[in-house]
């Protein structure tokens, strides 16, 4: 297996081709365009074989992967930002069209004001819109979360689609040291499409997507929310399966770490994980009882295995990158509703956004934060904004 010093979008797009997809839409816009840039120079030098197609907008790049993806062919894009915005009327048709498209998203802020670098804003508001998501924090996972996502899509118990995310620029053209699958390999973990029976097939005709009056409707949203439950026990299963075959072990729904004796614990999505990595392991050597969880999936939301954390610890930090104007980050909202009828403190943290770096000391901070909430068992202050000018943290 080679080891190759890449970006992330170099990753996503290594993960398409190994995944054999084959059909592409192609839109560019910043800090995705590398993605779709790549995947053209290996269809260009041969290495893939797919229908590559540069399209006029990023609502007729998901449009082409719906109308490609229901004949029954593996298709991908990626995105960022104002791309995914543009893209919002379609994201709910490849959902209740029941079609296991994989996007890739880069995660950027969306204007005003302009800015090109991370936040979480983009992707925040299609919670709802039936895809699974999953949060990368390094290149190599967003490679293998790629050949993951197609199987886990593909499944017959889900067969909805799926987005992997990643972090704009701190991932996206950052160089890390990537093993890159070979196609054996890939082949071997990663079975060949089986399109589902409602495909559109001229020997068979059908409708797929059509108007569909009040009668129906509501059992089709029942199914698509079924769907999204029983994917758990999907994903679990292809990460367990990925483990054993390629000795990387992602985590599943969540990666806990250094939680079963912590008093306070730290629940982060995305590149602030691998920094918060570091500073539990500092603290641990001061011998303060601190513990994250890496939230991976966001869709579906990993409720019961944070619940159960959640009972035995004295204090939960919830870091966000994002901000539901006028309530509170969304990761927060959605713990909280998880951890319904728990009495544990709970804070937010917002930080981070359009970019700006969070620090170790940021982080540290949280912690610092966490076990005062700890000890006392009171909440200072729910929503907690990092670093943020004329505000008191």
């Amino acid at each position: 297996m080679p080891k190759k010093v890449v970006t992330g979008n170099y990753a996503a797009a290594y993960g398409a081709m190994r995944a054999r997809t084959r059909f592409v839409a192609a839109y560019p816009i910043t800090p995705q365009t590398f993605i779709v840039e790549h995947i053209s120079e290996f269809v260009n030098n041969g290495e893939m074989d797919c229908e590559y197609v540069e399209v006029e907008s990023e609502h007729s790049a998901l449009s082409a992967c719906v109308a490609a993806s229901g004949t029954g062919v593996r298709s991908f894009t990626a995105t960022s930002s104002q791309g995914l915005v543009l893209m919002h009327e379609i994201l709910p048709t490849a959902t209740g069209m029941r079609l296991p498209i994989v996007m890739a998203v880069v995660n950027r802020a969306i204007a005003a004001p302009i800015n090109i670098w991370v936040e979480h804003n983009d992707i925040m508001p299609e919670r709802d819109s039936g895809w699974l998501q999953v949060f990368c924090d390094n290149n190599q996972e967003v490679q293998d979360m790629v050949l993951q996502a197609f199987r886990i899509a593909e499944d017959k118990r889900v067969a909805l689609p799926m987005v992997v995310n990643l972090d704009a620029f701190i991932l996206s053209h950052t160089v890390e040291p990537v093993d890159l699958t070979e196609q054996a390999d890939a082949d071997k973990f990663l079975p060949k499409f089986t399109p589902p029976g409602h495909i559109i097939d001229p020997d068979d005709p059908k409708g797929l997507g059509v108007f569909t009056p009040p009668e129906f409707v509501q059992e089709s949203r029942w199914q698509v929310d079924k769907a999204m439950r029983d994917s758990v026990a999907v994903i679990k299963e292809v990460n367990a399966a990925f483990a054993k075959q390629f000795g990387r072990d992602h985590g599943g729904m969540i990666e806990p770490y250094m939680v079963e004796d912590a008093e306070a614990i730290l629940i982060t999505m995305g590149t602030v994980s691998s920094t918060a990595h570091e500073v539990v392991d500092e603290l641990r050597a001061q011998g303060k009882k601190v513990g994250l969880i890496k939230l991976r999936f966001w869709r579906p939301y990993p409720r019961e295995e944070l619940r159960k954390i959640a009972e035995r610890v004295k204090a939960v930090g919830i870091y966000d990158r994002s901000e539901s104007f006028g309530v509170a980050g969304p990761s927060f909202i959605e713990f909280r509703n998880a951890a319904y009828g728990l009495s544990v403190p709970t804070v937010n943290f917002i930080g981070g956004l359009g970019g700006r770096d969070v620090s170790s000391a940021d982080i540290r901070f949280m912690y610092d934060r966490l076990l005062e909430t700890a000890k006392t068992g009171k909440v200072k202050r729910d929503v907690v904004w990092i670093a943020t000018r004329g505000v008191e943290p």
